[in-house]
């Protein structure tokens, strides 16, 4: 890998990156499109990839959805290499995080654009993905990462990807086998990570789930909300 040029970056090297793997030899990058620019203009339809939160994806959505077909690309990452550079370019140190993604950690952001996914015209894709973080000791990042600044990310590969446009894909972030009645403890059972994570992840999904009318609540146990799938999608 080339040495990161510390400081001197706008466009992130992760979302470059995303936009040329979706490219083809039609494509067009960066062109306006109802009065927005879109970041791979496709002759089936736009392009917008969002490595950070869905929050500020809602207008524009809006706006495009109604005429176009949109695909919003999301990265998770399944791995991470941590490179922690010098001010002066070299290399400090170099670990791998011990954070990992899956497909279903998308669920968090999914619910900020959760009025928008019945839209037949909004698929939303998840790249599962191996990354680099680039940082810099410089002092002026987080003290809790001891003054060391996130200065980019670099896409490695993209392990698999998963599409999400019908109820049936979205039904998949449930794990295989619940049964018919279910907590958010049985999804949280079935999902790696800290007891904290595993638990909070499970209730984004079936809040994600129960905005889409896909899933409802059918009873409580003790403090604990039951579930089960909306009778239109029981097989």
């Amino acid at each position: 890998m080339n040495k990161p040029i510390i400081g001197g970056l706008n466009e992130k090297s992760l979302h470059r990156q995303l936009k040329e793997y979706y490219c083809t030899e039609e494509s067009l990058m960066e062109e306006k499109v109802e009065g927005f620019v879109i970041d791979v203009v496709n002759p089936d339809g736009l392009v917008e990839v969002q490595t950070s939160n869905f929050s500020g994806m809602k207008k524009k959505l809006k706006v495009l959805l109604p005429g176009h077909p949109v695909r919003l690309i999301h990265p998770v990452a399944a791995e991470t290499m941590i490179s922690v550079y010098n001010k002066d370019g070299s290399l400090k140190t170099r670990r791998r995080s011990p954070k990992r993604g899956t497909i279903r950690s998308a669920a968090a952001e999914l619910l900020y654009i959760a009025d928008l996914i019945p839209n037949p015209n909004l698929t939303v894709e998840i790249p599962l993905v191996r990354q680099e973080e680039i940082r810099c000791d410089d002092g002026k990042g987080s003290w809790r990462r001891k003054g060391v600044s996130i200065e980019d990310r670099l896409l490695v590969e993209v392990i698999e990807s998963r599409c999400f446009q019908t109820a049936a894909d979205y039904l998949s972030l449930l794990p295989d086998d619940l049964p018919d009645t279910f907590g958010n403890k049985d999804i949280a059972d079935t999902l790696g990570g800290g007891k904290a994570g595993r638990t909070r992840l499970a209730g984004q999904i079936t809040w994600l789930l129960r905005r889409l009318e896909l899933v409802q609540i059918c009873g409580k146990e003790g403090n604990r909300l039951l579930f089960q799938l909306n009778p239109k999608h029981q097989s």
